[in-house]
């Protein structure tokens, strides 16, 4: 499956599912070549974006396995490999204890899973899954199990050590929200505004505290140092830049969030395109 060296995420709130044809159209056009779909989707809800392209890969970031079945799921993912052949990435993750009352043994909820998907009659193939792993034992259990991991809210540090973790050959796709923005007070209060949930998950605050940051930095909404090493800001070539050193610290691709801007992120997109596209 090939998805390209850069990316787009995003779930569907900012616009609408009914606009997704469109926002898919003008991802592929720019040459993104895969579309990460937030908000934890079920795998039906990523149909309109493959529908509406031909090149462009489509993938869940990520389909929660408390809100779905394997056996469904597996049922889902193969109606769609079968119509969009090589299109379709499934990315699962176990999502957060503040989310959901179910939460609990984490990585053996995960291996449940994944026993059901390859329990079923159409088990989704191990190159066309990945997990959105942090921690060492989940990254494990991604290069195990799957293609290999989708990590949200991360640093150029955790991309580095995932690929340590994972080695060669396995599959490390970070999102990076960023904010294409050259005022620093203004980029980083959207920024501090789009961390501020994620500053409260449990998973995502120890994955910060293991690599460097402090309880100050996590404090009154994240340091500067935090909020610049999470969601940069800057111009679209200065945003660029981080996404290669995504890329020299290991990644194969980089999905971009740009956030700040209402409705599809046109302008966001058609500039981060540009530089990074061409």
């Amino acid at each position: 499956m090939d998805i390209g060296k850069v990316g787009v995420w995003t779930s569907y709130r900012p616009f609408g599912i009914e606009r997704a044809g469109e926002a898919a159209k003008l991802a592929e056009q720019l040459g993104f070549g895969a579309w990460w779909v937030g908000g934890s989707p079920h795998v039906p809800d990523i149909r309109p974006i493959l529908e509406a392209t031909s090149t462009l890969v489509a993938a869940t970031g990520i389909l929660n396995v408390w809100n779905n079945d394997p056996a469904e799921t597996a049922a889902a993912d193969a109606r769609l490999r079968e119509e969009f052949p090589g299109r379709f990435m499934l990315g699962i993750g176990i999502g957060h204890p503040e989310a959901t009352s179910d939460y609990r043994r984490p990585l053996s909820s995960m291996r449940a899973f994944l026993d059901g998907l390859d329990a079923s009659p159409t088990p989704p193939p191990v190159e066309g899954r990945c997990l959105a792993a942090l921690g060492p034992k989940m990254l494990d259990l991604s290069g195990e199990r799957t293609a290999g991991t989708h990590p949200y809210f991360i640093t150029v540090d955790h991309t580095r050590f995932a690929r340590e973790r994972l080695g060669a050959g396995k599959l490390v796709a970070p999102e990076v929200a960023c904010v294409l923005e050259t005022d620093p007070a203004r980029a980083r209060a959207i920024a501090r505004d789009y961390a501020k949930l994620y500053l409260g998950l449990r998973n995502y605050t120890k994955n910060l505290l293991d690599f460097g940051f402090t309880e100050d930095d996590l404090a009154d909404g994240g340091s500067d140092r935090l909020i610049d090493a999470v969601v940069p800001h800057g111009s679209a070539e200065r945003l660029a830049e981080v996404v290669h050193a995504h890329l020299d610290a290991g990644a194969d691709h980089v999905c971009l969030q740009p956030l700040g801007e209402d409705g599809i992120p046109r302008a966001s997109w058609t500039a981060l395109a540009g530089a990074l596209i061409g």
